[in-house]
């Protein structure tokens, strides 16, 4: 999914340069890839039987693969849309499945491990973007995406045999620490816990209404950086520093979910998703407001160690906080998010990418101070109301180890 999903952030700069896209054609074909991304977990969340499909894993993992060996078959921009919107579809059910797998077969593990899985997502970035930065002194955009496909090939081998999550056996709701567990994954897991018992505890509609503001509003700052970061850097640096800026943003993202999901054990997680936003959107200005190689480098690092730390802080957030269906609630406003970011900014791409990329930095300080109202009263201690025995939340001043005991 990782290659699926974010190769193309990379090969923009060459399908500029060598096919003729414009700067508002790729700006919509990012946001064909995102509606697809949507709909595919829309179908997990109203069909939760998917996440057990091991044939429908199997499809999508060839139809990945296959939509990203078709794009250099033609010229037609209409023709890439009609790709990247089932390449989006596929990427999310891949996901969904892989989640709701290792979910389930991990659940006695600890939540870092699951975490560490999720790193294959930053795998799949730095391999994809290796790959194309290897290429690019000696072939086309054409060959970027034959390659691309050629390594989702590989590794949709070896995820053949990947055994989803086995069928329920009873009817009984999820444990709370499983249900929490599940919502610090990332924003796939909307899947797994959309059926969570909906027992409502105390009242929290307003730290939730905050939490779900700064997660849609991050899914609009992130995206546009995840989109035109690399084609913004090549702007300001011709050569391979925007590839190798992309290499970085996947190896940073690699152990990013498990570091957050331990640092969610010493400090309040309202306080960690607001240091991660303010980081992020400092990591996502640099290039614009500094630019060089420097600014370029520090940029891809801070943008990769945190975008897949904000997803498990705020689904984690979501889940503490026992708002019904709020893993699902807040994946769809983080989703359509993702597909307003590159519409937002397409006016502004005719003047470069500079002011893109400051406008998604704004953005996501927007995101941070939603996560700073979050803060105020916030219940750490909030015992939560269930059919089974009660569950109180680990404060951020227990010892990880009791921590990880609630978990």
């Amino acid at each position: 999914m990782g290659v699926g999903r974010f190769v193309y952030t990379p090969i923009l700069p060459l399908m500029h340069a060598g096919a003729g896209l414009s700067a508002g054609a790729g700006a919509n074909l990012a946001t064909a890839n995102y509606i697809g991304y949507l709909l595919g977990a829309l179908v997990g969340i109203l069909a939760p039987a998917v996440v057990r499909s091991r044939a429908l894993l199997r499809i999508s993992l060839v139809v990945l693969t296959g939509t990203l060996a078709a794009m250099p078959a033609t010229h037609d921009t209409a023709v890439w849309f009609a790709l990247r919107l089932p390449a989006g579809v596929a990427s999310a059910l891949i996901f969904v499945i892989a989640v709701s797998s290792l979910l389930s077969h991990l659940r006695e593990y600890p939540a870092h491990l699951p975490g560490w899985a999720f790193g294959g997502v930053g795998a799949g970035i730095a391999l994809s973007g290796l790959l194309v930065l290897l290429l690019r002194p000696v072939a086309d955009w054409r060959a970027a995406w034959w390659a691309s496909a050629a390594l989702a090939a590989v590794l949709a081998v070896a995820s053949w045999n990947l055994r989803p999550e086995a069928p329920p056996t009873t009817t009984q709701a999820p444990q709370a620490p499983q249900a929490i567990q599940a919502a610090q994954a990332t924003e796939a897991t909307a899947v797994t816990a959309a059926t969570v018992d909906d027992s409502r505890g105390p009242r929290t509609h307003r730290w939730f209404t905050a939490l779900f503001a700064s997660y849609t509003l991050e899914g609009i700052g992130y995206i546009i950086a995840g989109t035109f970061l690399v084609a913004a850097i090549e702007q300001s640096s011709p050569g391979p520093l925007g590839g190798g800026a992309w290499v970085l943003v996947g190896l940073a993202a690699v152990p990013s979910s498990a570091l957050w999901a331990r640092l969610g054990r010493r400090w309040s997680r309202p306080d960690l998703l607001l240091a991660a936003l303010v980081v992020q959107a400092v990591g996502i200005a640099l290039p614009a407001l500094i630019g060089g190689a420097p600014a370029a480098l520090v940029s891809a690092v801070l943008f990769g160690a945190t975008f897949i730390g904000v997803s498990t802080l705020a689904l984690a957030t979501g889940a503490h906080l026992e708002f019904p269906r709020s893993v699902a609630l807040l994946t769809a406003g983080y989703s359509v998010g993702q597909i307003l970011g590159p519409l937002a900014v397409a006016p502004l791409l005719h003047h470069g990418y500079q002011q893109a990329l400051v406008l998604a930095a704004s953005v996501v300080l927007v995101a941070a101070v939603a996560a700073a109202v979050l803060r105020i009263g916030f219940p750490h201690h909030m015992v939560v109301v269930r059919a089974t025995a009660p569950v109180r939340q680990p404060a951020p001043t227990e010892s990880a180890a009791d921590a990880g005991s609630h978990r």
